[in-house]
């Protein structure tokens, strides 16, 4: 495979200093399929189903169609080997700027539920799971938040699990579960009553006692089917555990991975409303003139600008520490507390541009704005992320 330098066709105006052109040409090819793929079949999908509040079943099979899921799995994917950390978050940041409700469904299955079966199952468990996974024929979510636990699930974990013969025993709540209400496989986690240890299950639809229920009345993430999940005496055969989850730290393995695609979805974000404003400005007229001209309309666009341009080079750099398996949860942490903190601003003043116009769903920027607030608070918020890298540079913990 090689890289060049010269122009991508389709690279986005929002790609100022070129980054896509790292990619190697054949995975370059795999980014522009998924960017058609966004603009001609999931797109026209978007706008009825978020203002609804609905979860278009038709996606899982454009997914499945499309090859996209399974390929950071060894083995697993339609491209084989495994993609690099590159393309995957670059692959996040093309969904997210087109929907990040979609990016999300599409994260939850490929990213939390996959990689928590392919590092934490046994050889049997992701041979068994990741094939049909990957080829989108059984959906996965990830169960870990809970209704009265967030940033402290780690250790303050209520849903438990207590072991009964070959069987594990399953009582609790989980809260804020995308995919669940619909999803195949649900990656649950327990505390184990005997060793209080935190332990990975994978529960299958269907299965007595396990009743989630969809969460309405949200303001972001509409297209996405949250669920509160009730566990009552749910039993889980001892096949069905995460065979090398032994306790939080090799969930925080997971944690740290994904917490970083979190933030090339936060870029997705960025992009898209930049996007957005940009080609608004350029058509809109005010004073006889469009508002491009107007200098403190570039004065927004160029700061957005920026903000894309810093995040997308330090998600990049991100991205070859994992690719060379060297990156430490303080890396992913700065990465999701800075990149959503800019992204924050940027959809902000994407709006801000559209006046009025920007509040109605017709224009798509208030479905930016609106889902940018939950990216900014998932998988860990800005303030846990900053006491990570906080101590990280310090040495010093100033968790309470």
């Amino acid at each position: 495979m090689t890289t060049t330098m010269e122009p991508l066709d389709d690279q986005l105006v929002a790609d100022f200093y070129a980054y896509e052109t790292l990619l190697p040409d054949e995975e370059r090819k795999i980014l522009l399929k998924a960017r058609a793929l966004m603009h001609d079949e999931v797109k026209p999908l978007v706008n009825e189903n978020w203002g609804k509040d609905r979860f278009p079943k038709e996606l899982v099979g454009i997914f499945r169609a499309s090859g996209l899921a399974g390929l950071p799995y060894e083995g697993y994917g339609e491209h084989r080997p495994a993609v690099s950390n590159l393309l995957s978050g670059m692959l996040a940041m093309e969904m997210a700027r087109t929907d990040a409700s979609v990016s999300t469904f599409f994260g939850v299955h490929n990213g939390l539920a996959m990689y928590s079966v392919n590092s934490g199952g046994s050889q049997e468990q992701r041979d068994r799971w990741l094939p049909e996974m990957a080829a989108m024929d059984k959906i996965g979510a990830f169960a870990m938040t809970e209704p009265l636990g967030g940033s402290d699930v780690g250790g303050g974990m209520r849903t438990t699990a207590r072991r009964d013969g070959d069987t594990w025993i399953l009582n609790g709540a989980k809260k804020w579960i995308g995919n669940a209400t619909f999803a195949d496989y649900v990656v649950v986690w327990a505390r184990d009553v005997d060793d209080n240890h935190v332990k990975g299950f994978v529960v299958e639809k269907g299965t007595p006692g396990f009743d989630p229920v969809k969460i309405e009345g949200k303001i972001a993430f509409r297209i996405v089917e949250n669920a509160e999940i009730t566990l009552t005496d749910v039993r889980v055969p001892e096949a069905n555990r995460l065979q090398n989850i032994n306790s939080f730290r090799d969930v925080a393995e997971i944690l740290r991975a994904t917490r970083g695609g979190v933030a090339w979805q936060a870029l997705g974000v960025m992009i898209g409303a930049y996007e957005l404003a940009l080609d608004y400005a350029k058509e809109r007229e005010q004073f006889g003139r469009p508002i491009a001209r107007f200098q403190m309309v570039q004065d927004l666009l160029v700061k957005s600008l920026g903000n894309i341009t810093a995040s997308w080079g330090m998600l990049v750099q991100l991205a070859r520490l994992q690719d060379a398996g060297i990156f430490r949860d303080e890396h992913s942490s700065l990465a999701k507390a800075f990149v959503t903190t800019r992204m924050r601003e940027v959809v902000a003043w994407s709006r801000e541009i559209f006046g009025g116009n920007g509040i109605v769903l017709d224009y798509d920027i208030a479905r930016f704005f609106a889902d940018a607030e939950a990216i900014y608070s998932f998988e860990g918020t800005r303030e846990m992320n900053t006491l990570i890298v906080g101590k990280s540079i310090t040495g010093q913990s100033a968790f309470v």
